[in-house]
């Protein structure tokens, strides 16, 4: 891997999977982020980690097929999605047909990891965003298994695991779905894992006091972790967190933590490209340079083109690339499962600008991260790099938002 920069690396980790001699493995580096490490005692310097390697032989751009938005017509099920469920129904026909679905979704540690499901009932645990960039573990091979068997595997992943993953395979298959999503940038596990602990501690301990408590603690479960939560719409999700405590005579106590987009540190953090993995600044797979079949996304914008498509919980952005993903799609709207109006693709650029344009890191990025390795808390690195705007910067920002809308 003597070619490919650290700042290219996307933690795809196509190379781990494919090594010969299992000398490589992912670590992770004082960002929080997993990188790939060769045991050089054991690489016999075959290359197959670079020829494998996404980054070091990129596509080329491509043109979409069709361009859609949609909702799944179980608006119960799009309730539980971070859009309009599209992906439910795309999971849905090909388990219908015998079919495997890769996704990511939390462990028993809270971690974003890649998984296979072949039940409907378990696709809930792919639903809904993960504001973490995943860990692709085995599931590389594991799909690879079950295409030389035959079977249909849906793969659903950033666009840069979809690139590892085309990549890894070698060779095409007939019987691989391929779906990725407009993506802004993956935060680092590292980061995710600090405010998880601090949130927890401050809910279950002290509110002043980030003491001795561990997350870990047994009298401590958590239940269930949304960023996108819909209580309060689409358009102004919420980050909840669930949790169930044991107190010392045995009473299971529920405790609930909601704060909406603008009041949640982690999703603030996020959004302002604090603590994006550094390859997410100059994506190599933009442009739907993927390979995949299929992107998905959110139809922002949706109520300025169809107002009476916009009820406010959730639709759809579907950008068909390939004849093979065309055929699925046009598979569940002749089931009329799902509610689709056409779009083109000036539509997805003005509203969807992630699909072509790399995040900018932040200014203060590198400042950030030094106060994290220090151990300074999450929030006060936060509100450190992160200054509440001034009087002056909210004049820019509504002007800026009204010369926009006139351009448009």
């Amino acid at each position: 891997m003597k070619n490919l920069p650290t700042l290219d690396c996307t933690g795809c980790s196509a190379c781990v999977g494919r090594c010969p001699k299992k000398c490589i493995s992912m670590v992770t580096n004082a960002e929080g982020f997993l990188y790939p490490k060769v045991d050089e005692d054991l690489c016999i310097h075959c290359g197959l980690c670079e020829k494998v390697c996404p980054v070091l032989d990129s596509r080329g751009n491509r043109t979409p097929l069709q361009i859609y938005v949609g909702y799944n017509t179980d608006r119960g099920i799009v309730s539980q999605s971070s859009s309009g469920a599209v992906f439910t129904l795309l999971a849905e026909q090909v388990i219908d047909e015998g079919g495997v679905v890769f996704g990511a979704r939390f462990n028993d540690k809270n971690t974003v990891i890649h998984d296979f499901i072949e039940k409907k009932e378990d696709l809930s645990l792919f639903r809904g965003s993960k504001y973490v960039q995943s860990r692709i573990g085995n599931t590389f091979r594991e799909a690879e298994e079950f295409l030389k068997s035959g079977r249909i595997v849906l793969f659903s992943g950033t666009p840069c695991q979809i690139a590892g993953l085309k990549k890894f395979l070698v060779k095409p298959y007939e019987n691989l779905l391929t779906v990725d999503f407009i993506c802004h940038g993956v935060p680092s596990p590292g980061v995710w894992e600090k405010y998880l602990k601090e949130t927890i501690v401050a809910l279950v301990c002290d509110k002043n006091s980030v003491s001795s408590h561990s997350i870990l603690d047994k009298d401590t479960l958590i239940k269930s972790i949304s960023f996108r939560d819909k209580s309060l719409g689409w358009k102004k999700y919420s980050f909840v967190l669930s949790l169930s405590t044991t107190d010392g005579s045995g009473v299971e106590n529920t405790v609930l933590f909601s704060e909406p987009l603008d009041k949640n540190y982690f999703l603030k953090g996020f959004l302002a490209d604090l603590y994006l993995r550094p390859s997410c600044h100059h994506c190599r797979v933009k442009s739907w340079k993927s390979g995949s079949d299929i992107t998905i996304a959110d139809a922002w914008g949706i109520g300025d083109l169809y107002p009476e498509f916009d009820d406010d919980k959730g639709v759809s952005l579907v950008i068909l690339l390939t004849t093979k993903g065309n055929q699925y799609f046009d598979e569940i709207r002749s089931k009329r499962l799902v509610n689709v109006r056409s779009v083109d693709e000036e539509f997805v650029r003005y509203h969807n600008s992630a699909a072509f344009i790399s995040a900018k890191p932040h200014k203060k990025r590198h400042k950030f991260f030094r106060y994290i390795q220090k151990g300074i808390k999450f929030k006060t690195a936060i509100d450190r790099c992160l200054p509440p705007p001034t009087y002056w910067d909210k004049i820019v920002w509504s002007i800026n938002k009204r010369i926009k809308r006139y351009v448009k």
